[in-house]
């Protein structure tokens, strides 16, 4: 179990760590969309769509979770992700963006990483950075997938430093307000 610790936080000196480690986000869908609404900036109507598609995606046999909880169980991050698919909805959105930057091989052999949420309180403190690296750590393919809002970001750094390219971008998703990047990465992550 991978520990990240703060270094201070709006509670002040002593707040509590969080601990990275296994969790049935099935059973915790509810918290981890929690996390996700305050991380993302999601509605209610969006927080329940989002609770049938992550349910759905956990229902996959290659599907993993791991979040991080503080000493008292509370879940303050989370990450999913699982065997890409070309039938699967995300994967026939990129599919064309990436054909166009002769990217689309990357949709083969790859893991992709679904939704990666930390709790605004519990954020740059290396838990984001935890929770991918231990969840990438446990797959046996040669390479992960992701998106993100195409923008500079905490997140997007984050994933550059672990060692994930621009694949393709600006992305657009339906429905979806703002332009994504689609990011790949050889498998294991970069560390350091």
């Amino acid at each position: 179990m991978a520990a990240a610790t703060p270094d201070s936080s709006p509670w002040g000196p002593g707040a509590p760590s969080a601990a990275v480690g296994p969790v049935d986000l099935a059973d915790r869908v509810d918290e981890a969309l929690a996390v996700q609404a305050l991380a993302f900036g999601l509605t209610r109507e969006e927080i329940d769509v989002r609770r049938h598609i992550v349910l759905r995606h956990l229902e996959d046999p290659g599907a993993r979770a791991l979040g991080a909880t503080t000493p008292d169980g509370r879940l303050v991050g989370f990450v999913y992700g699982l065997p890409n698919s070309r039938t699967h909805w995300w994967s026939t959105v990129v599919e064309p963006y990436l054909r166009a930057t002769g990217s689309e091989s990357w949709l083969d052999g790859s893991f992709v990483i679904t939704e990666l949420h930390v709790h605004p309180a519990f954020q740059q403190r290396g838990i984001g950075r935890a929770l991918i690296t231990a969840l990438t750590d446990t797959v046996a393919l040669p390479r992960s997938i992701l998106s993100a809002i195409d923008t500079d970001s905490p997140a997007r750094g984050l994933y550059r430093a672990l060692g994930y390219q621009d694949l393709a971008r600006p992305v657009h998703f339906p429905g979806a307000p703002k332009p994504y990047a689609v990011m790949g990465a050889p498998l294991p992550l970069r560390r350091g």
